[in-house]
């Protein structure tokens, strides 16, 4: 399978805003999540697929690099790539841009498959590896 990209677009909410005027630095989490589902779903990773596989997702870690800020308004492009593959744990590669195409954030995302039956970790599915470049 071809490498899987995922990009959606949202425009920042009066909600998401902090008493600084710009975006909740814990709202960037939430963005970040919404994309890395879409990543899953245009994978064909819906989450009864992984029910059915009898595993589990689990982000683990998170590195984020706060680039710049976001107002009220603004249209932003949450994009997300997978990086690297290990043994059971995974890692997303996921960034935000405005519109003018400024990277605002960065983000790393170490993600473990776990056995759902035995809340334990597991290999990662040959399925979801292949979306993976291989690093060798």
């Amino acid at each position: 399978m071809s490498a899987v990209k995922s990009e959606i677009e949202i425009v920042v909410r009066s909600t998401e805003i902090d008493v600084n005027g710009h975006v909740n630095n814990a709202k960037y989490l939430e963005y970040l999540e919404w994309g890395r589902e879409d990543w899953y779903e245009q994978a064909g990773f819906h989450y009864d697929v992984f029910l059915q596989m009898g595993i589990q997702t689990v982000t683990v870690n998170i590195n984020i690099n706060y680039r710049k800020e976001c107002r009220q308004g603004e249209r932003l492009f949450i994009r997300t790539r997978a990086e690297r593959a290990g043994n059971s744990s995974y890692v997303l590669q996921q960034e935000i841009v405005n519109e003018a195409g400024a990277r605002c954030i960065d983000a790393a995302v170490t993600s473990v498959t776990m056995d759902a039956a035995a809340r334990k970790s597991t290999p990662i599915p040959e399925q979801l590896r292949k979306l993976f470049p291989h690093n060798d």
